[in-house]
């Protein structure tokens, strides 16, 4: 048996595109870019705060990061505020969460959106009882696809890769499982593809949150 499960934020637990890209919409109207699409925000985002506003810029026509350092300043000051914009949890994901509360499974969170505003999200989604660990991006752990992060979490619980499954959206999220040691699995309600995450190696793909009840023994 499974004795915890890790997962990702955005794409798993919380539909929170509309909070990103209504941010980064603002960020880059005062160089005269975007606003730009759900579509293409949802390929924007996985790889933490830097390499987001970095799409969203070259999307824009700054393909060499000249605007970086100010609109990365202007985006976080607008996601500080306006991180929980129109963010909801999928669903199924309430419902998978007080299953394995009461099976005593640990549950941790880790994602590449800024600690605070991961801590926020969650707290505001969902009992704050509910994680064991949370863990957002901060400057002493390189963010996912490293695999720190999930081995941080581990030693926190005291727990073997081999005993965590972790679910995730993202070839981002699939490559850090894998290299974690954790059993993948690939969630298709999120941003990404079936093919993004069977080519990025998942141990298993599922479309609805309550199927990863059934790989807590495998």
């Amino acid at each position: 048996m499974r004795k915890a499960v890790i997962f990702d934020l955005d794409g798993t637990l919380s539909d929170s595109i509309h909070s990103i890209k209504y941010c980064a919409d603002r960020a880059v109207a005062p160089l005269g870019y975007g606003p730009f699409t759900v579509e293409q925000y949802q390929y924007f985002v996985g790889d933490g705060v830097v390499n987001l506003i970095k799409r969203v810029l070259a999307a824009g026509g700054d393909t060499e990061g000249i605007h970086l350092e100010e609109t990365l300043a202007r985006y976080r000051e607008l996601f500080a505020v306006d991180c929980m914009y129109q963010v909801r949890p999928y669903d199924g994901i309430p419902e998978l969460l007080k299953t394995l509360k009461e099976r005593k499974i640990y549950l941790a969170v880790l994602s590449n959106k800024p600690h605070a505003e991961t801590v926020r999200v969650i707290e505001t989604l969902f009992d704050k009882e509910t994680f064991d660990v949370l863990q957002g991006q901060v400057d002493d752990l390189p963010i996912k696809p490293d695999p720190a992060g999930a081995l941080h979490i581990l030693k926190q619980l005291r727990l073997r890769p081999e005993d965590a499954l972790y679910l995730g959206d993202t070839a981002t999220d699939m490559k850090t499982g894998k290299a974690a040691g954790a059993f993948t699995l690939g969630a298709l309600w999120g941003f990404r593809t079936r093919a993004e995450l069977e080519e990025s190696h998942a141990d298993a793909v599922i479309a609805r949150p309550d199927e990863l009840i059934q790989y807590l023994e495998k």
